[in-house]
Parts: structure tokens; C-alpha cells; sequence
């Protein structure tokens, strides 16, 4: 298998112990996915990838228990699609991302073992989903400025990124579930000049907290809102007060804004008073639609 010429599209999962020999060479392949398979060691990987000049589409998901790799380095100049699962068991050290012409990529990082992340040198990146739970995401942060959508779901505050501009992007989504929820929401507005489109939602499989952090309205209103934001989603509404204040917020300063579309959480019936207040909320957009769901 290791030698074959013709191999496109290689999937293996579970129960397999990955032993790459020295003398491999994959030159067809451009699919392939790893879920909770078991590694010989740190350079298995790396040493399959890099002969496999012509991937696209890698998938990387490793075990949660029985795996001795502690050190990830995927360095793939061809791929364009990288996934990544951590689990929450798993007890990696590091990890090592350099993939130049990569255009989507998803990394969830729920490992509670402390560790250390490098990703770099995504300059065509596209798309990013990130759902992570390390407090350490800097290096993240910075390597995906470039994206035109990104969904993201962090425990990490924003704080220590002092420049964090977004030029790109245009579509954001951002996850209810944390308690830094509403002072993320504030710094990627502030980074995201171009936005378009805003969608607050809860991610797959997760719940929203009940503590969410108090909504301090930014210093200045933030370029996007002023002008070029005109789509906002909101889903899984409960009403709480931070969250009216939010939704108030956008609607009071967001001129260009075309739609508002809120969904209840948790039941089909809306509170009256909290469709009256949300009715007669201040709107910058005269002709904005407010719609519920």
C-alpha cells in the first residue's frame, strides 16, 4: 500500500497501528483521513505526508486513549483542506502546522493537557473553523488574519493580541458558549472592518453558559457597523439582559444593516415583551428587517 502508484483516496479508522516504512512513495493520493488511529511515534506522520506530494484533503483526528504520539508536525506544501481533532484525553505536547496553499482549515483542540501550538505560513487561507480550549492561541490568531469566514468558539481571551486586524474577512460566526463571549464578540468587530455578515449561534454539541460575561459597550462604535455590516443571526436567543444589549446595540449603529433575523432558544413560543422591546429597539438601517424565528 505504501508504494502504490494509482492510490487516490486512503481512509483508516480505528484499531490500526500506523508504521510508515522508509522507503514510501504515494504519488496519486489526495485524499486522506486518519481518525483514532494508533502511531509508531512522533515522525510516523510527517514522514507519510511528505511523500505525498499531490495531497489536498488531510484529516487528522487522533485517539483519545492508547497513543503514544505526543509531538504533531504536519508540514504539507499541497494540501488545502486540513482538519484537525484533539481530544480531550489526549496528552499532546505540541503541535506543528506549515501548510503554504492551504484555503480551509478546521482545528478543534479540546486537549486539557497544557501544550504548545505553532501554526504559520497560510497565506491563501479562506475558511477557518476553531474550536479550542488551550488559553494559548496567539500563533493561531495571527496565522489566520486573512480569512474571509471564520467560525470560532474559544475559552482564550483576545486580549494579548494587540493589532489583531482581520482585512478579510466577511463572514463571521461566533460560538454563545463562553464566558468571554460578548468582550470577543466586542475585538472581532473592532478587527473586522470589512464584516458583512455576523451570525451568533451555539456550535455542534455545544450548551450556552448561563454566566456570561457583562456587555460593556466598546469606546467607539466599531468600523463595521458604521459601514458595512448588513446581516445579523442570532440564534438559540434566550433574552437574557446581556444578550438584549447586545442585540441593541447592533441595531442601534449598524446603518447598512439589511436584516436581523433572531431565533428562540429552547422553545417555539417568543415572550411578547421580549418581541415588543426588540421591535422598538433604535435602528440605524431604516430599511433593516427584523425577523423572528
Amino acid at each position: 500500500m505504501y508504494t502504490s502508484k494509482s492510490l487516490v483516496i486512503l481512509k483508516l479508522d480505528g484499531e490500526i497501528l500506523l508504521d510508515v516504512p522508509r522507503m514510501v512513495s504515494l504519488p496519486s493520493l489526495k485524499t486522506l483521513k486518519l481518525q483514532s488511529v494508533r502511531y509508531v511515534n512522533d515522525e510516523t506522520l510527517q514522514r507519510l505526508l511528505s511523500n505525498c506530494p499531490i495531497l489536498e484533503d488531510l484529516v487528522v483526528r487522533l485517539r483519545e486513549y492508547g497513543d503514544t504520539m505526543q509531538k504533531l508536525t504536519v508540514v504539507a506544501p499541497s494540501v488545502r483542506s486540513l482538519s484537525l481533532c484533539i481530544p480531550y484525553s489526549h496528552e499532546i505536547a505540541e503541535y506543528v502546522i506549515e501548510t503554504p496553499s492551504l484555503k480551509y482549515f478546521k482545528l478543534v483542540d479540546y486537549s486539557n493537557n497544557d501544550h504548545y501550538g505553532l501554526i504559520e505560513n497560510m497565506p491563501y487561507l479562506i475558511e477557518a473553523y476553531v474550536d479550542c480550549c488551550c488559553p494559548d492561541i496567539y500563533s493561531l490568531i495571527n496565522s489566520i488574519t486573512y480569512v474571509k469566514r471564520l467560525t470560532i468558539c474559544s475559552e482564550a481571551t483576545l486580549d494579548g493580541l494587540v493589532t489583531l486586524v482581520f482585512n478579510q474577512l466577511e463572514h463571521l460566526e461566533v460560538c454563545l458558549c463562553t464566558v468571554l463571549f460578548s468582550s470577543q464578540l466586542v475585538q472581532l468587530l473592532n478587527a473586522s472592518s470589512k464584516l458583512k455578515r455576523v451570525d451568533i449561534s451555539l456550535m455542534d454539541g455545544h450548551d450556552p453558559r448561563q454566566d456570561m460575561d457583562y456587555w460593556k459597550e466598546p469606546s467607539t462604535v466599531p468600523e463595521c457597523l458604521l459601514s458595512s455590516l448588513q446581516s445579523l443571526s442570532w440564534s438559540a436567543y434566550t433574552g437574557e439582559p446581556e444578550e438584549r444589549a447586545i442585540v441593541g446595540y447592533i441595531l442601534k449603529h449598524a446603518v447598512h444593516l439589511k436584516t436581523a433575523t433572531i431565533k428562540s432558544y429552547g422553545s417555539d413560543v417568543w415572550n411578547l415583551e421580549i418581541l415588543k422591546e426588540l421591535e422598538l429597539s433604535p435602528r440605524a438601517s431604516k430599511t433593516c428587517q427584523l425577523m423572528f424565528e
